[in-house]
């Protein structure tokens, strides 16, 4: 028996961008990652960054902010103990603030 669930709305928008770009890095693999941001006031899921196939996972961590939270989404390569080469995308949820408080856990755990 097949059950359906309502879905909570959010208001929130996304943009034909993010939708093209993601389909673009699933499809053809044209992308390595796409980095998406949340822009507040027009409540629309934007794209940020794209990084081309010969990026990696390091052009990725640079293009994050700082300050701010970003979604990301990364593609990669990797090869199984049976020598396949595999594809696998990663969503990534971004925020500096979340990073501060670990890195203080982290510290005041060592301090201990």
């Amino acid at each position: 028996m097949a059950m359906a669930f309502k879905m909570a709305t959010t208001g929130m928008w996304v943009t034909d961008e993010c939708k093209n770009s993601f389909m673009e890095m699933k499809w053809k693999r044209v992308h390595r990652f796409i980095v998406f941001k949340i822009d507040e006031k027009s409540r629309l899921v934007t794209v940020d960054k794209v990084g081309g196939p010969g990026e990696g996972y390091d052009e990725l961590a640079a293009s994050l902010p700082n300050d701010d939270c970003r979604y990301a989404v990364f593609d990669f390569d990797f090869v199984t103990v049976d020598n396949c080469r595999k594809s696998k995308i990663f969503f990534i949820a971004w925020s500096a603030l979340f990073l501060l408080n670990f890195y203080l856990i982290l510290l005041f755990n060592i301090i201990l």
